[in-house]
């Protein structure tokens, strides 16, 4: 059974976006830090009674009903909002624990749509829009939120106040999706970020978080279902890229919960029906021709998971995708990607050659994964003194404890051939 502290993070990561958007919906899209500390007041709660009183039947109908009490004695401390009153307790009715969720699924999901609606706001920048779709909708700490960017916290609290305080002068209506269409690049993009902190943690002692996985699909899904939106291809592109990246999760790590390379995993373990799921959506994305950064990707993503080995990979072909994306998306990220393919067609010096040339770039964003990939080049090239030399660097930057576990393993293979 989970520790109280355990399953409130649980419950806070699942149930933390559904709270603020249910909340927000009946007490204005103006009192969204209203419905904030309500439901962090709400949390805090839990965590007191169920470490004293034992965890509830059903915790997630504990939190609703506490977090619905909470709304209902806010709005009856202003006189002004006493209908809003009276909606919440007609709409909301009496929840007990054992009764299960009082929301409906249909409810609690077009909350969330409304919500991401909201946080993107026209006058915006896609970055404060951003922000705030992963700190009130997916439950981001600011420090997740910050790594996500490659930028600091000071910066994101920064995004986070001017985002607020967008909103509540704003007199947006909420009931509104006809714009949901409008602003689905950014709803895309958070939730990429969402399933990517899932994907490779940046919490020092977990590599994968299955939780914000599943989440981040959740809220794809949404939005593929949403007769708001009527050109679906990139919503079904990006749902096919995570499950086909999601299918290889129980590959990526051993009992030891150390990382395993693609290049070593047990293709055996692959979850099928995720990369069937995964493909679907590809086929279904495809069909409308239209060419984005996540129908790329999740052919990159197709071409792996269909390759019967890591040497039979067609490497050629995921090569020329990532110079496709390039097109699109010239970032250092991609060029390091692309620089792995190049290993596997032009070898392992035409790599390193484009990787060093890339040396500025990565400077400013203080990655690991740079000095990692280099490193592990050097190594295939027998080249140990630069390899050890990238190791270190890889190792001073790496921001888990699971990383810097494995470069040093890697690095620590190396040191008997160095001295030989």
């Amino acid at each position: 059974m989970k520790k109280p502290n355990q399953l409130i993070a649980h419950c806070f990561r699942n149930e933390y976006g559904k709270m603020i958007s249910v909340i927000t919906g009946y007490l204005g899209i103006e009192k969204v830090h209203t419905a904030e500390d309500i439901v962090q007041e709400t949390l805090y709660r839990a965590l007191q009674h169920w470490t004293f009183d034992g965890i509830p039947n059903n915790p997630e109908a504990w939190l609703y009903t506490t977090a619905k009490n909470l709304a209902i004695n806010t709005v009856a401390r202003s006189n002004n909002l006493q209908n809003i009153k009276s909606r919440l307790e007609l709409e909301m009715g009496d929840v007990k624990p054992t009764d299960g969720i009082d929301f409906s699924e249909g409810e609690i999901n077009d909350s969330q749509l409304k919500m991401m609606m909201a946080c993107c706001h026209a006058e915006l920048s896609e970055d404060n829009r951003l922000a705030l779709i992963l700190k009130i909708l997916c439950g981001f700490s600011v420090k997740e939120i910050a790594n996500a960017f490659f930028t600091n916290t000071e910066t994101i609290n920064k995004r986070l106040v001017r985002g607020r305080k967008k909103i509540r002068e704003s007199s947006l209506d909420l009931d509104d999706l006809d714009k949901l269409e409008k602003h689905l690049d950014t709803m895309q993009q958070a939730i990429y970020l969402l399933f990517n902190e899932g994907y490779k943690s940046s919490q020092k002692n977990i590599q994968v978080r299955y939780d914000l996985c599943l989440e981040a699909v959740r809220l794809c899904e949404l939005l593929a279902n949403s007769k708001s939106i009527e050109n679906k291809s990139e919503v079904y592109a990006l749902l096919a890229l995570m499950f086909l990246n999601a299918s290889r999760f129980q590959a990526r790590m051993n009992s030891e919960n150390t990382i395993i390379e693609l290049s070593q995993q047990d293709r055996n373990l692959w979850d099928k029906s995720m990369r069937y799921k995964g493909l679907q959506y590809l086929d279904w994305a495809i069909k409308d021709k239209k060419v984005s950064k996540y129908l790329i990707l999740a052919t990159i993503s197709a071409n792996h998971c269909v390759a019967p080995s890591y040497n039979k990979t067609n490497w050629v072909e995921i090569l020329r995708l990532y110079d496709t994306l390039l097109e699109l998306e010239n970032s250092p990220v991609v060029r390091l990607n692309r620089a792995i393919a190049v290993s596997n067609v032009h070898g392992n010096q035409q790599a390193i050659f484009e990787l060093e040339s890339l040396k500025d770039d990565f400077l400013s964003h203080r990655n690991h994964l740079y000095h990692a990939t280099l490193a592990a080049l050097y190594g295939d090239e027998k080249d140990e003194k630069k390899a050890i030399k990238h190791y270190k660097e890889a190792i001073a930057l790496a921001s888990t404890e699971i990383d810097k576990e494995f470069l040093k393993k890697k690095w620590e293979a190396l040191v008997p051939i160095s001295n030989s």
